[in-house]
């Protein structure tokens, strides 16, 4: 009997050919033998996969889909045809685990020899993730095994194949609202436990990325539990690539009806736990020995998960949460938060700009907490912290890019560094701790209980900008409004360039090469710092340069990463005309830039490519605008929550030198356009943001009108 096909959209099919939408738009207009729809609606047709795959093997595209994105049509057609996903998880843990020459002689096995080595793998690991029984595979399945294969040779790390599995199971399965906590926000969060901690729980670990920057950071025993089976796994297998030597137990389970680590008690808790959950166990658990600062009421299921980490921790652990703000406000969890404040539970509550994590539009919050240790010291006060200006966060810094509604990319570094300066500042001596008007203030304990116990950061951190004396607040708004008047000249000097024309009755059309084989031509060397060249944070070697970050071209800064994060010994260094390009699409500014004198010496980080060009053959700047160019971006990228670049199929026109620079020429305009008016931007915000707070604050007042013989003639009433 036949096997049922799975069956694609044109969008899909651009991405496994490696071309634009607009390109199979032509194909099926141009070529009578285009595959016919096979489902969907006129607007939006349905294509069978093995026609279009077919079509394209004839034409020589099918080769140029990035392992993951085969790896994705692998399963749309297993799946096709009945076969389970969540069962080739542990064959990431086990294809991964070998070297890449084991790896290359399976890719050579027979498939029958394949099938009986991906049992046997099956069977050897099935122990070791949650959930996972061992199976056995059929002459089906041979195209999603060498295609798992393939996707884990790749990246070596397993991490994209992980990430493709996952998607597949929770696409198909009834589960909503999972996201993964984004490595930056995650190394910050480990970070703010203060002191060494050899003991994580994550009792809510989704793919285990909380838990991984713990051990980065010498956690040797990690726990994690998860309510959803393929989040479990994924975390078990991925926390085994990442940590091979810690001791890793992950359980599947509801962490608050069923815990799986009853009686536990650990150094440290980590977690970005479900929202706005009604049907968390209100009644079944109203007298749980958890609710040590009283029963959380139904709708504060995040209340409840914060009593939960606190049950956890031995005496003075804390507990990192990320929470939705109505957390620290609504009126239903007031008597919880009073009792948690009282106690000296609630050490800080720092807030995050939009954009840190899913839900991306809301501005989430970090609760650092502590278990009371008996006969302890007081805590008399709490610190809040609002890190939405040290981010960069700019509610209008979309149209400085140019594109409507884009949002800003956040500048992680900053943030990270004005959150953990404060908080350690805090940590070491919180009775001398000294407030950042607009940053940073520790609140008494008796001043946060009031009728509200509101423990929003942005309440008590703006109100304290009227500390400033009124003399430096005017002082600092007259040299701010000064580089907003010099910014503001300089982008009218950029939005002089008129050096353009209309290309003649349609758009100008030329053959294009992949990146991939202008690499393999010896036009571009193309370098990339491998995933797993990352490390335990620790000091960074003498002489270790910056590192340039996606959030660099981003927002036209000068390499900020920290080279302690890096293996310096095998990350590539930045030499003057290398072409940088965002390995993750999507945000706010730039997608690429050529690196200058300032770029040059540091080291490249993990979310960029660099292409190096052929001074005789590319222009540094032709290449940089093409290879940045939204459509090319949009065909040459995967995923969905996250969307990576697949940096070999971005491409490029063939043209003459002299016309490279031409083109040159105009991005390097466009890019010095796109800087400026970021800038000005980011200046007139801030000059507005300092004369509002600064007259409604009481700090500055307006001019009085000038004398009656001092106006101008003609300058009455109108």
């Amino acid at each position: 009997m036949p096997q049922p096909s799975a069956q694609v959209t044109a969008a899909e099919i651009s991405r496994i050919a490696g071309v634009t939408r607009a390109t199979v738009s032509n194909w099926r207009r141009r070529h009578d033998d285009f595959p016919t729809p096979s489902g969907g609606t006129d607007s939006s047709p349905l294509y069978d996969l093995l026609d279009v795959r077919t079509w394209l093997g004839a034409r020589g595209y099918a080769a140029t889909a990035d392992p993951a994105e085969e790896l994705r049509t692998a399963l749309r057609l297993h799946q096709a045809a009945g076969g389970p996903t969540g069962v080739l998880l542990p064959l990431v843990l086990a294809a991964a685990r070998c070297t890449p020459e084991k790896r290359a002689a399976l890719a050579d096995l027979s498939d029958p020899s394949l099938i009986v080595r991906a049992e046997g793998a099956s069977a050897d690991v099935a122990d070791l993730v949650p959930g996972a029984e061992t199976v056995r595979f059929a002459g089906e399945d041979i195209d999603v095994l060498r295609a798992l294969l393939r996707c884990v040779q790749a990246d070596g790390t397993g991490e994209a194949a992980l990430a493709v599995l996952a998607e597949r199971e929770l696409e198909d399965s009834a589960t909503g609202g999972t996201y993964r906590t984004p490595a930056p926000l995650a190394d910050l969060m480990a970070r703010l436990v203060p002191g060494p901690c050899e003991r994580v729980l994550d009792p809510a670990c989704g793919s285990g990325s909380l838990l991984a920057a713990a051990a980065r950071l010498g956690a040797e025993a990690l726990y994690g539990q998860d309510v959803v089976t393929v989040q479990a796994q994924r975390s078990a297998v991925s926390l085994m690539l990442a940590a091979p030597e810690a001791d890793i137990e992950v359980r599947v389970g509801d962490s608050l009806r069923a815990d799986a680590f009853a009686g536990l008690t650990v150094d440290a808790v980590l977690s970005n736990p479900p929202y706005g959950d009604r049907d968390w166990g209100h009644d079944e658990l109203a007298y749980d020995s958890r609710w040590a600062y009283g029963v959380p009421p139904r709708a504060e299921s995040e209340l409840a998960w914060v009593q939960h980490a606190l049950a956890h921790l031995v005496p003075g652990g804390h507990a990192v949460m990320l929470l939705p703000p109505a957390t620290a406000s609504r009126a239903s969890g007031r008597r919880v938060r009073m009792d948690l404040v009282r106690s000296g539970a609630v050490r800080t509550v720092i807030a995050l700009p939009p954009g840190a994590a899913a839900p991306l539009h809301v501005g989430l919050q970090i609760w650092v907490l502590q278990r009371p240790e008996p006969a302890g010291p007081e805590r008399k006060t709490v610190l809040f912290i609002d890190t939405a200006e040290a981010a960069g966060h700019r509610a209008s810094a979309g149209s400085a890019s140019g594109t409507r509604g884009a949002r800003p990319a956040l500048d992680w570094p900053s943030l990270t560094e004005a959150a953990m300066g404060q908080w350690s500042a805090f940590t070491e001596n919180p009775d001398v701790f000294a407030d950042e008007p607009g940053t940073a203030r520790a609140v008494p304990v008796v001043d946060l209980l009031d009728d509200l116990v509101d423990l929003t950061p942005a309440r008590h951190v703006r109100a304290s900008r009227t500390d400033i004396a009124p003399a430096d607040l005017a002082r600092e708004t007259e040299e701010v409004r000064r580089r907003l008047v010099a910014g503001a000249a300089s982008l009218g000097e950029a939005a002089r360039y008129t050096d353009w024309g209309a290309a003649g009755p349609k758009p100008r059309e030329w053959r294009t090469a992949t990146a991939a084989d202008l690499a393999r031509g010896g036009a571009l060397t193309l370098l990339r710092t491998a995933p797993d060249s990352r490390e335990r944070a620790g000091e960074a070697p003498p002489g270790a340069g910056p590192v340039l970050t996606g959030q660099d071209i981003a927002r036209g800064t000068a390499p900020s990463g920290d080279p302690g994060s890096l293996r310096t010994d095998s990350a590539s260094v930045i030499a003057t005309g290398d072409v940088l390009v965002r390995a993750v699409a999507g945000g706010n500014g730039a997608m690429a830039r050529v690196a200058d004198e300032t770029d040059a010496g540091a080291l490249l980080g993990p979310q960029v490519h660099l292409f190096r060009p052929d001074p005789a053959r590319l222009d540094a700047w032709f290449l940089a605008g093409f290879l940045g160019s939204a459509e090319n971006i949009a065909a040459a990228s995967t995923g969905s929550t996250v969307v990576h670049v697949s940096p070999g199929r971005l491409r490029v026109p063939l043209l003459p030198l002299d016309e490279q620079r031409r083109y040159g020429e105009a991005f390097r305009r466009v890019h010095t356009l796109r800087a400026e008016a970021a800038r000005a931007t980011e200046l007139a915000d801030a000059t507005a943001r300092l004369l509002a707070g600064g007259l409604t604050g009481g700090g500055l007042i307006p001019s009085p009108p000038p004398a009656e013989n001092d106006r101008t003639p003609g300058a009455g009433s109108a």
